[in-house]
This record gives structure tokens, sequence and C-alpha cells, in this order.
């Protein structure tokens, strides 16, 4: 199980309006488990499009990185990670600067 360890948060317009509500990307530092298969040296964060709406509240979208490298890793969260980087999510997007 990863935990969150430090975490960034900024409000991202959308001129074109291609999702309804507001959108926020999180950078959002894990530590990882040394036995886990997505254990990095290097540290990894994940990368997450936000949603924030009447209709719909929650992931766009999601991608994890090695920290040191910027590599993009080919790796899906499992259920209970994405239940929690949503909670996560959930309570803190309103710590966004909005501009």
């Amino acid at each position: 199980m990863l935990t969150i360890t430090g975490f960034s948060v900024e409000q991202v317009k959308d001129p074109f309006g291609i999702l309804p509500g507001e959108r926020y990307e999180f950078l959002l530092d894990i530590d990882v488990p040394e036995d886990d298969e997505l254990h990095s040296e290097q540290g990894l964060y994940i990368r997450v499009v936000y949603t924030v709406g009447e209709e719909r509240t929650g992931i766009v979208k999601y991608d994890i990185f090695e920290r040191t490298t910027e590599k993009y890793l080919e790796f899906d969260l499992e259920d209970e990670e994405l239940e929690a980087v949503d909670a996560f999510c959930r309570e803190h997007w309103k710590e966004a600067g909005n501009e």
C-alpha cells in the first residue's frame, strides 16, 4: 500500500469547456514499500487530474512517474490505492490557489 508523503495542487483552466466543473492537478509524492513491484529507489509521484462538478467529482486520469528521472511508469494502482488517492484529492482540492 502506498503512502502519500507530500502534495501540491492547482486549479487548471479549461478554456474549451471539455469537462464540466472545475479541474485540478495534483502532484502526490508517494512512498511505496520495497517489496511492492511499484517501488523505485528514484522516488515516485503521481500526477492526478481531478474534476469537481455537480454531475461528477473524482479522478479523471492519473500517471505515475519516477521522481528524479521523470520517467513515466506504466502501472495501474490497485483498487484500494486508487480509492485512497481519490479520498485524498476529495479532501484537499480546496487548497488550490484560485487565480
